[in-house]
């Protein structure tokens, strides 16, 4: 653009002829003589980075690429705001952005409807959000004695209703006020500690021991032996877990799939002679260290004995269908809807599955019936599932579908199904698709924004 500039004899960017017909359209929306103000500027600017952003598949959230997102989004509304303008009105300068820019970009062309879709959704949504929070802002802003909003404030505002840190410093500015950052960072350390403690205790145990990660078995086996290398009592560090007793152990190798990946942890027990251990959890600690979270039932742990590890089985073998079945309900939800379809969570236990995906609109009866019926043939197809670590760049260039926002070592492991689904999982899957059975859709429904 800058080459542009200069080729076309202009002092900014924002001149160029792409820009020119971008805020000419924009002003003739909003109703502004001045095409070059620069909340026009800004809003041009943002309705570019949001279309490539939505047809690439990434969509308005609270974490991740979509916060990023949602907050070029809320600011270009914003200063819709400044220009007198309280209607949606970006998605309808999706159409104005295409004339200029489709003939290089036909993924932009081919995803219009879904990105002008995704645009007005997520502008109803921060409507109502933005009229509270610039009254509530107003407010504050009123009985203001000094220069400063002061971080609780800035921090009600973003925890309460969702008003962005970024949206209240410019409304500030615009008041020639600044926001007191720290305090702001302050109140939001304190809610994560707040989190964390809360999670703990939840776990029951401390989050951290001192030990190497453990080997895991769990994929050829759902028993196996292991040494004893860490036992956790009343979140400390102990030698050993008498009868009656709650706590953690921790093997140097175990068939434990610790929860991960939407999966949840197996339960199960180790035992030694008379010594019991009823593992009602598995979670990961310190990195990778399998923590078997449960209670002495009779007998005693003690560091260094040599335990039998045993899952239990019936609650993997359901554990595993549901995991399988995600991937292929992913892969029928990317075939039916479209490719922008992204996995964004998932809770798989023995008994259910909840698979959770960003796009614009709740799925149609037609809509449903259909990924039910694509998944539920390639379980009639009883593909032989296939799993095999390769380099991240391989399972990339092969189109293994990765989950959106992880991270993921050089070596990964790539489940595949039968040509139909190819993904990037550490999970534990059937043997076969026919094993999962038949997979009925029980409901479908919207998450708050």
């Amino acid at each position: 653009e800058r080459i542009a500039a200069v080729l076309q004899g202009v002092h900014s960017n924002y001149e160029i002829d792409l820009f020119e017909a971008l805020l000419e359209s924009a002003a003739q929306l909003l109703n502004v003589e001045d095409h070059h103000h620069h909340s026009l500027q800004v809003i041009a600017d943002h309705i570019r980075s949001t279309a490539f952003l939505i047809s690439d598949g990434v969509m308005p959230s609270n974490e991740g690429r979509g916060y990023v997102l949602r907050r070029i989004i809320r600011r270009a509304i914003r200063h819709g705001y400044r220009l007198g303008h309280r209607d949606p009105f970006l998605h309808r300068l999706i159409s104005p952005l295409i004339a200029q820019m489709g003939d290089a970009s036909t993924e932009l062309v081919a995803a219009q409807t879904m990105v002008e879709r995704a645009l007005a959704q997520e502008e109803e949504r921060f409507a109502e959000t933005l009229e509270q929070g610039l009254r509530i802002l107003d407010q504050e802003i009123a009985t203001l004695t000094g220069a400063v909003i002061p971080g609780e404030v800035v921090f009600r505002l973003y925890d309460t209703f969702g008003f962005p840190v970024d949206l209240t410093a410019d409304v500030a500015r615009e008041h020639s006020l600044t926001i007191d950052e720290a305090g702001f960072e302050s109140a939001m350390n304190a809610q994560r500690e707040r989190a964390r403690a809360a999670s703990r205790f939840q776990m029951g145990e401390v989050t951290s021991v001192n030990v190497a990660d453990t080997t895991f078995l769990g994929y050829t086996s759902i028993e196996g032996a292991g040494e004893v290398i860490s036992i956790v009592h009343d979140q400390a560090e102990a030698d050993v877990l008498e009868t009656g007793a709650r706590g953690i152990v921790v093997l140097d190798q175990t068939p434990f799939y610790a929860e991960s990946g939407g999966q949840v942890g197996d339960q199960g027990e180790l035992r030694m002679g008379d010594a019991l251990f009823e593992v009602t959890d598995a979670r990961y600690v310190s990195g990778r260290v399998v923590a078997h979270i449960g209670q002495v039932v009779s007998g005693s742990i003690s560091i260094g004995d040599n335990v039998s590890a045993q899952v239990e089985s019936e609650a993997r073998a359901g554990t595993a269908n549901n995991h399988s079945a995600t991937h292929l309900l992913h892969a029928a939800l990317r075939e039916v809807l479209g490719d922008h379809v992204q996995q964004r969570g998932s809770l798989v236990d023995p008994d259910r599955l909840r698979f959770d995906f960003g796009h614009q609109q709740a799925l149609s009866e037609e809509e449903l019936d259909r990924v039910e019926d694509l998944v539920n043939r390639q379980v009639r197809a009883n593909h032989k599932v296939v799993t095999e670590v390769m380099s991240i760049n391989k399972a990339r260039a092969r189109g293994a579908v990765a989950l959106f926002g992880e991270k993921y070592d050089d070596e990964v492991r790539v489940v595949e199904m039968g040509g139909y689904s190819m993904e990037l999982c550490g999970g534990t899957h059937v043997a076969r698709t026919g094993d999962i059975g038949n997979v009925r859709l029980v409901s479908e429904s919207g998450i708050a924004s």
